[in-house]
């Protein structure tokens, strides 16, 4: 088992900082500084080659209702697509076959909700989220003539999770990006649940599934956490045999502030506390001070997105006009993913939040740069020496989570004992 984590490959230790490091401000004493609307302005030292936005969805339906807690009504209503969001589009799997099956999908149509929505599904403020998104980026790439002012599917990749909300997302940001303008039917690429990369996935790798479910039912009973939670199970007046956790309760209570619904009013009091403790029980799953757990989460992805900033300096990309890599996924997604760039803040990732990586050349050495954003924030990654950071060291600092799929396989089905925290 050892020697499949050296074979990951650590190149250096890498600097875990949880402090968020927004860099929106020029550093007048750094060539690597510009402004935010300088990317693709002729006369900024950095020319904008390739771009990739990992997103959430937006706003939902929460995954389950608070138990014994008068739920919200969550009617259909909630759910109607605003006109300005619709587009042509066909959902594939990552070949242009027909879509595949989806399991996840299937368990949340199975728990409708107070009101008779089902679970987990994009609300029509969702929806909009998503095309408020669209239109930042369409701001950023299309008014700047990076981008083609219609949907190119030579220009534009378009991949989501086969869950319905991330679906719709995507559709909804591109419905923003250009403005309904398409020339053809936009594909949404997806894939099978088990080989799923964009989100820990549980059910296709058998090792992350064994290591996560210790940590999940660990994190419930930390002491710090276990006391609040029985203080609010209290507090709500919810049966000490019903199963809660401060993941389930911010989820429900979020969604609820979202839409204007009712909330237990006990709630106001602790909602500072439902959101730390919901994220102390996160960190405590992903673990991120052992690398193996963030590698097992976001590795492939990871080296998705390195292999494509690759292909398009190397010129072997089977689309050589592709600009822009849309991945429309899950909080748990940019969860694990800001840990390994060393720049989460601690703070649940909100809906339609994203975060973008640019690939740059400088114009007059040649040389690649990255250069990272989170919420519209420039990010300075630890390890890196500016917000425009070199691609050697913007590879180091990733070196040791990015995952080929090979070795992800190999990790996954090792049959060594992986069971020790």
């Amino acid at each position: 088992m050892r020697n499949l984590w050296t074979k990951a490959g650590v190149f250096g230790s890498v600097s875990m900082a949880f402090g968020s490091m927004l860099w929106s401000q020029k550093n007048p004493d750094s060539d690597q500084a510009s402004s935010p609307s300088g990317e693709t302005d002729p006369s900024s030292s950095y020319e904008l080659k390739l771009v990739q936005v990992l997103f959430r969805h937006g706003a939902r339906t929460p995954l389950k209702s608070i138990p014994d807690v008068m739920e919200a009504q969550w009617v259909p209503t909630l759910l109607e697509p605003p006109a300005h969001t619709q587009i042509n589009y066909e959902v594939t799997d990552l070949n242009g076959g027909p879509r595949p099956p989806a399991p996840v999908e299937d368990s949340y149509r199975k728990n409708i909700l107070s009101g008779g929505s089902f679970s987990g599904q994009l609300t029509t403020v969702g929806m909009q989220q998503l095309y408020e998104l669209g239109k930042r980026l369409r701001t950023r790439y299309v008014e700047s003539s990076f981008l083609s002012s219609t949907f190119n599917p030579a220009e534009v990749y378009v991949r989501s999770t086969n869950i319905v909300r991330t679906i719709e997302s995507a559709k909804c940001l591109v419905a923003g990006l250009f403005q309904q303008k398409e020339k053809e039917i936009v594909p949404i690429f997806t894939t099978a649940s088990e080989s799923e990369i964009l989100y820990p996935n549980y059910h296709g790798c058998k090792l992350l599934k064994i290591l996560a479910s210790h940590r999940w039912a660990e994190s419930s009973t930390l002491p710090d956490i276990a006391a609040d939670l029985q203080s609010i199970q209290s507090a709500l007046g919810i049966a000490a045999h019903q199963h809660i956790d401060f993941i389930l309760i911010r989820d429900d209570m979020v969604a609820r502030e979202t839409h204007g619904l009712p909330c237990p009013s006990v709630l106001d009091t602790w909602r500072t506390k439902v959101e730390q403790r919901a994220v102390d029980m996160i960190c405590h799953v992903y673990e991120p001070s052992k690398r193996e757990n963030l590698q097992l989460c976001v590795g492939p992805l990871i080296h998705k997105m390195l292999a494509n900033i690759e292909g398009k300096l190397q010129g072997t990309s089977s689309e050589p006009k592709r600009k822009l890599f849309l991945y429309s996924a899950h909080d748990t997604t940019l969860i694990p993913c800001l840990m390994a760039l060393g720049i989460f803040d601690m703070k649940w990732p909100p809906y339609a939040a994203d975060i973008t990586v640019e690939l740059h050349q400088h114009r007059q050495t040649n040389k690649p740069f990255v250069k990272v954003s989170y919420i519209d924030q420039d990010q300075l990654i630890p390890g890196c020496s500016g917000v425009y950071c070199p691609l050697d060291e913007f590879k180091q600092v990733l070196s040791s989570y990015s995952l080929s799929s090979d070795l992800y396989q190999s990790l996954c089905n090792s049959k060594e004992d992986s069971t020790k925290p």
